[in-house]
């Protein structure tokens, strides 16, 4: 039912284990990209040729997941997410926040178990009050900012290197800074680039630059050329985020660690354009999912049934190398599903958001199935405004001058700023959620039925924004 998200391989070995009983555990990668949506990769329907050849080489070599969600589409909490198998509401980790005192972390299980671990880029946004459980760290300036694929191959080829040094089995975050803003080429980049330039490893050069006129618009968003550009150069960021990937797949590879080690990739959400990041939307949440593991997962295999969601990842990887699960967690390991087994109930996704980066509360709750999707945002009362960081760039700003001399472009704005209450979509139909049902006669019992599924699992998991769900219900019963 729920779902972990990007690149990743696994390691766990038990403490005092014997070298030869800790070659035996399988090592962990964890590969993560930042802001990328899922259908910017070649495999996941992306027609700009080329765009992702590494990530679209690493689904030939194990399993796709076609159904895969983050619990929480925004960086930081979607990574406690991660690494607790909890929902933010269970874990403290609403925002920009940390996770609470008490709450056990699957950084520090590998690391209790003999692991040997390590972290490339978002140190800050994973398990930061738990710093003392990575035996390596590489922080993002000594990355290009998280951006330059020759520095990944170089810091996981010496990451590696110490492994083999340890005799342990080994569990790698590297976490890929783009396609996060600001994007390559940017006017915000540039701005970035003021004053650094004489620092050559700070960000780097892409190798590919995009026409405006030729990328992939996604439907969520209106034809005008800034938004036009500001995909263009999003593009170019995909692009490079894709070579770091095969920078960190090539030292594995050149390792000789490759056939014992689980790798998943994944991203923390959708893109950093209106619509995507920071909401409920199943385009903001549904991610590209992708498992190696030699000798367990079959190679180019896909998986177009199970939904599997953040809250999963923890419970997974515990159960795949062979450790109990963490108390009190959300998630269900999905590792049945890594073996080409099938699962119940596994038929729909809970996905939330709590409080933006700025610290603004904007308390949303949704229920995706594999077809359909119901929204209930609590902050919307018509007055108040969303802000993210998605509307920083070209984008929002098009929008807004377009939605002066077009109608329906106003509608979308306004939309975005101030919601409704209630949504729902059949995202078999309407992938792009451009036609809210919620109010249509016609779907008044799929109405009723998502909003029973959402009440039960707010209720099991003591949500704070169950109060103002059953009130609001109440209204909308009378």
């Amino acid at each position: 039912m729920r779902f972990v998200t990007l690149f990743l391989v696994l390691a766990i070995a038990g403490v005092g284990l014997h070298p030869a009983e800790a070659a035996e555990k399988p090592n962990v990668l964890f590969i993560t990209v930042d802001d990328m949506n899922r259908d910017s990769v070649g495999v996941y329907g992306c027609p700009i040729p080329e765009i992702t050849p590494h990530i679209d080489k690493l689904a030939s070599q194990g399993l796709r997941f076609e159904q895969a969600h983050v619990s929480i589409a925004i960086c930081m909490p979607t990574r406690a997410v991660w690494m607790t198998g909890r929902y933010p509401h269970r874990s403290g980790a609403l925002g920009f926040d940390r996770i609470n005192k008490g709450v056990p972390t699957l950084l520090e299980t590998l690391h209790d178990a003999g692991y040997f671990t390590g972290i490339m880029a978002k140190v800050p946004h994973v398990v930061p009050s738990r710093g003392e459980a990575w035996d390596v760290v590489v922080p993002a300036k000594d990355l290009g900012t998280g951006r330059n694929p020759e520095q990944y191959y170089e810091q996981t080829k010496s990451f590696l290197a110490n492994v083999a040094k340890s005799d342990k089995p080994f569990f790698l975050m590297a976490n890929s800074q783009d396609p996060h803003r600001p994007f390559a080429h940017s006017q915000q980049e540039q701005g970035r680039l003021k004053g650094k330039r004489k620092n050559p490893n700070w960000y780097s050069k892409t190798t590919r630059t995009f026409d405006p006129a030729e990328v992939p618009l996604p439907g969520f968003l209106p034809d005008l050329p800034d938004i036009r550009q500001e995909l263009a150069e999003y593009f170019a960021s995909v692009h490079r985020a894709d070579q770091i990937v095969g920078s960190i797949m090539k030292a594995l590879d050149e390792s000789g660690l490759a056939d014992n080690t689980l790798v998943m990739f994944t991203s923390d959400h959708g893109m950093p354009l209106p619509f995507a990041k920071t909401n409920c939307w199943r385009h903001s949440t549904i991610t590209p999912w992708i498992v190696r593991w030699p000798g367990v997962v079959k190679p180019d295999s896909i998986d177009r049934e199970h939904l599997i969601s953040g809250i999963d990842y923890t419970p997974t990887i515990l159960d795949a190398v062979g450790l109990s699960p963490l108390p009190g967690v959300d998630g269900r390991s999905y590792l049945p599903l890594l073996k080409g087994e099938s699962q119940e109930n596994r038929n729909f996704v809970m996905t939330s958001i709590n409080r933006t980066a700025g610290r603004n509360e904007y308390p949303m709750r949704s229920i995706i199935t594999k077809d359909a999707g119901y929204i209930f945002n609590a902050w919307s009362d018509g007055k108040t405004v969303f802000r993210n960081e998605s509307q920083s760039g070209l984008t929002m700003k098009a929008m807004k001058q377009a939605a002066k001399n077009n109608p329906e472009i106003a509608a979308r704005v306004d939309l975005f700023l101030h919601r409704t209450p209630e949504e729902l979509y059949h995202y078999d139909d309407d992938p792009d959620a451009l036609h809210n049902l919620a109010d249509d006669k016609e779907y008044q019992a799929e109405l009723k039925k998502m909003r029973a599924i959402l009440l039960k699992e707010m209720e099991e998991t003591d949500d704070p924004v169950l109060p103002a769900f059953r009130k609001y219900l109440q209204t909308a019963n009378q």
